[in-house]
């Protein structure tokens, strides 16, 4: 038996397993949806915007 999981685009159920070569996206059209949400910055990580910008170089290294 194979877990069910939603498809992280439109909601709709995916069983986990090889018969569902998308996952964890039902189809190539909800994939598609979600890496166009990457590409157009729709989707981010956050992140320290001072250490992102170009001239994060010019800053002194973080003390961890």
């Amino acid at each position: 038996m194979s877990a069910t999981v939603e498809c992280p685009t439109c909601g709709a159920p995916v069983e986990w397993g090889p018969q569902s070569p998308n996952r964890p996206f039902c189809s190539e059209r909800c994939k598609l949806i979600d890496l166009g949400a990457w590409a157009s910055e729709a989707h981010a990580i956050p992140g320290d915007t001072l250490e992102d910008s170009p001239f994060s170089g010019d800053l002194p290294p973080r003390e961890h």
